[in-house]
Formats: C-alpha cells, sequence, structure tokens
C-alpha cells in the first residue's frame, strides 16, 4: 500500500514536472521575443534621435541664415535710408539711378519675402517634427517600461518555477533514498523469510520422519499388547475426555455474546411496546384524565402494566447461558443446562401474550366501534389485530423449537442427533417469519398514527404516545431483522459443531454422561497443572544442581587464586629487601630530570604563540629588523590573487558538479523507476512466500495435531489395556487360589 502511494506520489511530481518544465520553455521564449522587441524598440528610438538631431542641426543652420539676412536687410535699410536725401537733391540728374535702386529693392523685397516664407514653413515643420517625436518618444518609453516590467515579471516566474524544480529535485531525491532504504529491507526481509521457509520445511521433514517412527512403534505396540478396543460400547465412551478445542470455545462464546446484546436489545423495544400501549390505552380513545375509561382497558392496562415481570426474566436467561459457556467447558446441546432456563422464561412471556391478545384484540374493536374511528382507522386496526394473532404465533413457534433444543440437556431421548439440523432450520426460519411480522406491524401502525394526527380531537400527548410506540414498534423489526440474519449466517457453524463430542461414537448419551465427562475434564484438567508443577519442580531441582556445580568450580579457582596471590606477596617481600638499596641510589637523578623537565615546560608556556598564516607572517616583527612596505605589498596582492584563482577555480569545479548533479539526478530518477518495478516484484514474491509459510505452517500445526490425538488414543488404549491385564491378572490368581483350596479338599476328603 505505501509503495503504490509513492508510486502514485511520484508519477503526480513528474507529471507536474513536466508542466512546468513545459510553462518554463513558454516562458523563456517569451522572455527572449520580448527582449528582442525591446532590442528593436531601441534601435528606433536611436534613429529617432538621430533624426530629431539632423532636425535640430538644421533648424540651427537655417536660424543662422535668418540672422544674417536680418542683418543684411537692416544694413540695406539704412542704406536706403541714407540714399534718399541723397536722391532728393540730385532728382533731376538722378533719376535713372534711383530707378535702379528701386528694382534691387525689389527684388530684395521678394527676396526676403521668399526667405521669410521658407523660414516660416520650416518652424512649423520643425514643431510638428519636435512634437511627434516627442510622442513617438512617449509612446516607446512607455512601452518599453512595459516590456521592462514584463521582462521582470517573466523573470520572477522563471526563478520560482527554477525554485520549485529544485524543490521537487530534492523531494524527490529523498524519496528515492527513503525508497532504496525500504527496498534493501524488503529484500533482507524476503532473504530471511527464505531462509525461515527452508527451515520450516527442514523441521516439517524431520517431524514427518519422527512421526512416522513414533506412530509405527505406537501401532506396532498396539497390535502386540492391546487384547481388546474400549471404545466398543457408546455408553462408556461417551465418558471420555474429548480434545480440548480452544478456538471453538472462543467462538461459541464470541457467537453467545453477540445473540446476549441481541436479545438484550429485542428486550428493551418490547418493554417500551408494551408500556407506551399502556399509556395509549389511557388516553384513547377516553382519556383517563377526564372521564374513565371502559373496565376492558382497565384490565387490559393491569396486565400491561405487569410485563417487565415476564421481559425482564429473557435477558437474565440468556445472560446466564452466555456466562456458562467459558473456555474450558465444552459446548454441545447435552451441556448448555442454562438453555432450559431461558426456554422456560419464554414459555413464560408467551402465556403473557397469550393472556393480553384477547384484551388487545377487543381494545381494537372497542376503538373501531367509537364515533372519531373512520373507515380508515378502522381498516387499519383489523390489519393490526392480524398482525397481532401472527406476532404470538411466531413467538410459539420459536419456543417450540428452542424448547426441543433445551431436551438434550435434560432428557436424553427427548430429540435425536439426526433432528438437530432441522430444529435449527426452523428456528431460523422462525426469526424471519418474526421480522417478517414485525415489519407488517410497523408498517400498519405508521399509517395508522398518520389517520389519527389529522383527526381533530388528536392531542399532543396522543401525538407523542404514537410516536414512541412506532419508534419501539422500528426497534423492534431492526433487532429481529438483526437476530435472523445472524442466526442464518452462523447456522451452518452450529450444525457442524454438533459433532463436536467423544469420537468414534454417537456423542454424549445422555446429560448424567455429559456431566461425568465434564467433572472427568476437570479432574485431568488438575492432573494435567499437578504434572505441569512436578516437571517445573524437577526444572527447578536440575537448575540448583547446574549451580551448586557452577559455584563449586567458582570455590576451587578463588582458592587456586589465593594461593597464587600469596605467593606473589611472598615473592615480592623477598625482592624488595633486596632492592631497597639500589632504589635510593637513583632517587637523585630522577628528581633532577623532573626539575630539568618543569622549567622547559614554564619557559615553553612562557613564549608567545604565532600564527602560520601569511597574515600573521607580514604581523609578525623582530625586535631587531623592520619590514619592507613594498615587499609586504607585493606579498599580500601576491596572496590575494593566488586566493581569487583558487576561488575561481572553485566556482568552475561547483559549476562542472552542478552540471554532472544533474545528470545523476536524471540518471537516479530513471533507476528509482526500476527499483519501484523490482520492488513490486519483491512484494509479490513475498506475499506468495507469506502465503506459502502459512500454509506450510498450518499443515504443520493439523499434522502436529492429528499424531498428537493419535498418540493420546494410543496412551488411552495403552493404559485400559495395563488395566484389562491387571484384572486378568487377578482373575487368574482368585482361579489359580480355588484350584488350589479345591485340590486340597480333595486330597483331604
Amino acid at each position: 500500500m505505501a509503495s503504490a502511494e509513492l508510486q502514485g506520489k511520484y508519477q503526480k511530481l513528474a507529471q507536474e514536472y513536466s508542466k512546468l518544465r513545459a510553462q518554463n520553455q513558454v516562458l523563456k521564449k517569451g522572455v527572449v521575443d520580448e527582449q528582442a522587441n525591446s532590442a528593436a524598440l531601441k534601435e528606433q528610438l536611436k534613429m529617432k534621435d538621430q533624426s530629431l538631431r539632423k532636425l535640430q542641426q538644421e533648424m540651427d543652420s537655417l536660424t543662422f541664415r535668418n540672422l544674417q539676412l536680418a542683418k543684411r536687410v537692416e544694413l540695406l535699410q539704412d542704406e536706403l535710408a541714407l540714399s534718399e536725401p541723397r536722391g532728393k537733391k540730385n532728382k533731376k540728374s538722378g533719376e535713372s539711378s534711383s530707378q535702379l535702386s528701386q528694382e534691387q529693392k525689389s527684388v530684395f523685397d521678394e527676396d526676403l519675402q521668399k526667405k521669410i516664407e521658407e523660414n516660416e514653413r520650416l518652424h512649423i515643420q520643425f514643431f510638428e517634427a519636435d512634437e511627434q517625436h516627442k510622442h513617438v518618444e512617449a509612446e516607446l518609453r512607455s512601452r518599453l517600461a512595459t516590456l521592462e516590467m514584463e521582462a521582470a515579471q517573466h523573470q520572477a516566474v522563471v526563478d520560482g518555477l527554477t525554485r520549485k524544480y529544485m524543490e521537487t529535485i530534492e523531494k524527490l531525491q529523498n524519496d528515492k533514498a527513503k525508497l532504496e532504504v525500504k527496498s534493501q529491507t524488503l529484500e533482507k526481509e524476503a532473504k530471511e523469510c527464505r531462509l525461515r521457509t527452508e527451515e520450516c520445511q527442514l523441521q516439517l521433514k524431520n517431524l514427518h520422519e519422527d512421526l512416522s517412527g513414533r506412530l509405527e512403534e505406537s501401532l506396532s505396540i498396539i497390535t502386540e499388547k492391546v487384547p481388546f478396543n474400549d471404545t466398543k460400547y457408546s455408553q462408556y465412551n461417551a465418558l471420555n475426555v474429548p480434545l480440548h478445542n480452544r478456538r471453538h470455545q472462543l467462538k461459541m462464546r464470541d457467537i453467545a455474546g453477540q445473540a446476549l446484546a441481541f436479545v438484550q436489545d429485542l428486550v428493551t423495544a418490547l418493554l417500551n411496546f408494551h408500556t407506551y400501549t399502556e399509556q395509549r390505552i389511557q388516553i384513547f380513545p377516553i382519556d383517563s384524565a377526564i372521564d374513565t375509561i371502559s373496565p376492558l382497558n382497565q384490565k387490559f392496562s393491569q396486565y400491561l402494566h405487569e410485563n417487565a415481570s415476564y421481559v425482564r426474566p429473557l435477558e437474565e436467561g440468556m445472560l446466564h447461558l452466555f456466562e456458562s459457556i467459558t473456555e474450558d467447558t465444552v459446548t454441545v446441546l447435552e451441556t448448555t443446562v442454562k438453555l432450559k432456563t431461558f426456554s422456560e422464561h419464554l414459555t413464560s412471556y408467551i402465556c403473557f401474550l397469550r393472556k393480553i391478545l384477547p384484551y388487545q384484540l377487543k381494545s381494537l374493536e372497542e376503538e373501531c366501534e367509537s364515533s372519531l374511528c373512520t373507515s380508515a382507522l378502522r381498516a387499519r386496526n383489523l390489519e393490526l389485530s392480524q398482525d397481532m394473532k401472527k406476532m404470538t404465533a411466531v413467538f410459539e413457534k420459536l419456543q417450540t423449537y428452542i424448547g426441543l433444543l433445551a431436551l438434550p440437556s435434560t432428557e436424553p431421548d427427548g430429540l435425536l442427533r439426526t433432528n438437530y439440523s432441522s430444529v435449527l432450520t426452523n428456528v431460523g426460519a422462525a426469526l424471519h417469519g418474526f421480522h417478517d411480522v414485525m415489519k407488517d406491524i410497523s408498517k400498519h401502525y405508521s399509517q395508522k398514527a398518520a389517520i389519527e394526527h389529522e383527526l381533530p380531537t388528536a392531542t399532543q400527548k396522543l401525538i407523542t404516545t404514537n410516536d414512541c410506540i412506532l419508534s419501539s414498534v422500528v426497534a423492534l423489526t431492526n433487532g429481529a431483522g438483526k437476530i435472523a440474519s445472524f442466526f442464518s449466517n452462523n447456522v451452518d457453524y452450529f450444525i457442524a459443531s454438533l459433532s463436536y463430542g467423544p469420537k468414534t461414537a454417537s456423542g454424549f448419551i445422555s446429560p448424567l454422561s455429559a456431566e461425568c465427562m465434564l467433572q472427568y475434564k476437570k479432574k485431568a484438567a488438575a492432573y494435567m497443572k499437578a504434572l505441569r508443577k512436578v516437571q517445573q519442580s524437577l526444572e527447578k531441582i536440575s537448575k540448583l544442581e547446574q549451580e551448586k556445580e557452577h559455584w563449586m568450580l567458582e570455590a576451587q579457582l578463588a582458592k587456586i587464586k589465593l594461593e597464587k596471590e600469596n605467593q606473589r606477596f611472598a615473592d615480592k617481600l623477598r625482592s624488595t629487601s633486596s632492592g631497597q638499596g639500589l632504589g635510593l641510589a637513583q632517587e637523585n637523578p630522577t628528581g633532577a630530570n623532573a626539575t630539568g623537565q618543569e622549567e622547559t615546560s614554564a619557559r615553553a608556556a612562557l613564549e608567545p604563540a604565532h600564527s602560520t598564516s601569511l597574515i600573521g607572517i607580514l604581523t609578525r616583527t623582530s625586535d631587531n629588523e623592520v619590514p619592507d612596505v613594498e615587499s609586504r605589498e607585493d606579498l599580500i596582492k601576491n596572496h590575494y590573487m593566488a586566493r581569487i584563482m583558487e576561488l575561481t577555480s572553485q566556482l568552475q569545479l561547483a559549476d562542472s558538479k552542478s552540471v554532472h548533479f544533474y545528470a545523476e539526478c536524471r540518471a537516479l530518477s530513471k533507476r528509482l523507476a526500476l527499483a519501484e518495478k523490482s520492488k513490486e516484484a519483491l512484494t509479490e514474491e513475498m506475499k506468495v512466500a507469506g502465503q506459502n509459510i502459512s500454509r506450510l505452517q498450518d499443515e504443520l500445526t493439523t499434522t502436529k495435531r492429528s499424531y498428537e490425538d493419535q498418540l493420546s488414543m494410543m496412551s488411552d488404549h495403552l493404559c485400559s489395556m495395563n488395566e484389562t491385564l491387571s484384572k486378568q491378572r487377578e482373575e487368574i490368581d482368585t482361579l489359580k487360589m480355588s484350584s488350589k483350596g479345591n485340590s486340597k479338599k480333595n486330597k483331604s476328603r
């Protein structure tokens, strides 16, 4: 399951990664296109700037030309002003010259007018070009700003996608590492399972050989030693204690617990149904708080008030039956004595139903005769009358079959074993019939309550009481359905468990033999417990003997060690007396060496520590020399240049490693997919191996149980054989004694 989830998660991440990669390509293409557009716009802006500069230069040249022309006009005007007085004096003599100057003036005026018009036209063109240039420049600048903003947004998206991609890669790497670890553990478990399977097969083979040999030996002993078969008579065989099936007992106790819960729900629903029916009689068709109800309903209410004394014992009887089924007992029909008590309580409740049935039918007839009863309500009352009769009949049928099931525990010939399965099948059919009747009652009573709620005289108390009765009927229907389905699901197990009893016989013949068998079972359990205690005592004695031998060996070893220590101490005393003088002679040189070592260590502690790095070498100065500034700067420069080169090489190495890491990640993702496939294959192999192991274990347990059963039967046969042999020996001895007495009597005669 975990591998499937991881596979799905990995597929989702791969799909998301492919989508993000496609989006990244599209965004990169968009960014490149926008960058190309921006470059083109920048080129256009540059060309516009050049044309603007050219126009400005032309404008400047024209302005300069206009200024020159204006100065020339002024000079001409000054000359004209000076020539006018002269012309008046020499008017006659200079008519021809004035005529010439007039022609020149007209030429100049025309030329000036043309220049002025051209200047005005150039001004207009320059203004329009300037306005157009400004407009184009503003548009280009706004477009450039938007493009830069979009480029920044695209770059942010690209950065986010790259970051997400890296996170996804890291997550996939972690998942891959976990899956590799898990696959390794699964491989180890698979290997261990294979080894265990081989060991189990070997043990099974050895056990089969051992049990086969023991079976042959036991069969040979039986054929040689057992003179008769003690299972010939079923009356005596019924006293044998059957094999204890703990699983069967736990299953029966679980089933009894479920049945107890269903019966408790059924009892609660019956109590509510009878109690709310009593309340309804008190308020409809006549409210007892306003007027006196009829004597019939008074008697009916009195009987209904006693319902708890008949319904509660059903729960108590089922509880006693559940408590009687324990792990140590043998649960069959001959041993379930408490089933008879439950059957008696059910008989008592059926007597109660028979007693209240006529009053209930008369009460419904009284409702039909009331003036408030409509035709639809009368039809529902008639249907309910039929349903109540069916309900009582179903309970009687159910009590009959339960009483038959209770007979084997009290009367040995009350019910044959061949009829057990048919009786259980009829109990299931009766429970289903009870469920069908309750469904009809629920349907008809809900219709009746709906009609009564529409009556103009319906009180809130009546509506509430009808709702309570309807809820109790629904609870009865649900409880009946649950207990019917429960019994149908377990009826096959009930039928199969009837053969649970002494083997090679027809089961328990009578309740007395079943009771004796249970007593023998208790005695056998006590005997096995005593044997277990004896075995434990013997094991404790053997352990104490082993501990005694161990401590005796420890005491001997301690004694030997003590002797060795005493010998070593004596040798040491002898050696100390001879080496005392030599120790005094060597004492002074040792003290001198110690003093010298202390002075050396103190001197080393007082010396300052120096750094071995390049900066430490440069900052270190001696008392005699001063470092050269230029050489120090060269050293620092060389150091930092070397450091820069080292960092550059590290950066290049890191880039190459990142590329290699990306390729390795792709390869690892492929390996991860292959590992997932191999993991699934290993998981399937493990499942098959686990199934084989469980099958072998089941076969081993069944074989072991069968051989144990055969051995127990053989031991029982051997015990009975020994008893019969002892009896025969006693009879032979008595016959010998009687023959000797007869021979003596004959001799005396």
